[in-house]
């Protein structure tokens, strides 16, 4: 009787320093934010400084969102979101080549992917593309989203894109 209850009192000892450990991991580990988490922060504040007119500081903004979402693309690659925001972030930066390309990878993804089509029908106006700007705007045509008004607009000339 003893030893059973000497083994079941480790275990539940056990038990205990397990699950205490386990929550105070799961606590610490939340509080790390992902390279991904982090250029997501960065890119709100860039587009903050860019409407501001504060261009030198939004490009310093999206050049530092653009590293670490590199950084996460190694990490976990072909995620929907991150080429997306590598899209954006290097439109943003002027490359249109290679924003389109991260795009477009993001779209054999996740075809239906909102942001990434509003951004590349507005890659595509800005380069003159209006065609494969309405393209875009089909794909987003039933999502009854915010994304879905902006490109229509930019794509009708009442609204301007900022690149």
């Amino acid at each position: 009787m003893t030893k059973k209850f000497l083994i079941n009192f480790c275990v539940f000892i056990l038990m205990i320093i397990n699950t205490n450990a386990a929550g105070t991991g799961d606590s610490n580990t939340s509080k790390v934010k992902s390279d991904y988490d982090k250029a997501v922060t960065i890119i709100k504040s860039a587009k903050k400084y860019e409407k501001k007119g504060k261009t030198e500081k939004a490009i310093n903004r999206y050049e530092k969102a653009q590293k670490l979402l590199i950084k996460s693309n190694k990490k976990k690659p072909l995620q929907a979101d991150t080429l997306n925001y590598l899209g954006f972030t290097t439109r943003k930066l002027g490359d249109f080549k290679n924003g389109e390309k991260y795009y477009l990878l993001g779209l054999e993804i996740e075809p239906k992917h909102v942001g990434i089509n509003e951004y590349l029908g507005e890659l595509y106006i800005v380069t003159n593309r209006v065609d494969l700007a309405k393209e875009r705007l089909k794909v987003l045509e039933s999502c009854n989203c915010e994304e879905y008004n902006e490109l229509k607009e930019i794509i009708a000339g009442t609204k301007k894109s900022k690149y």
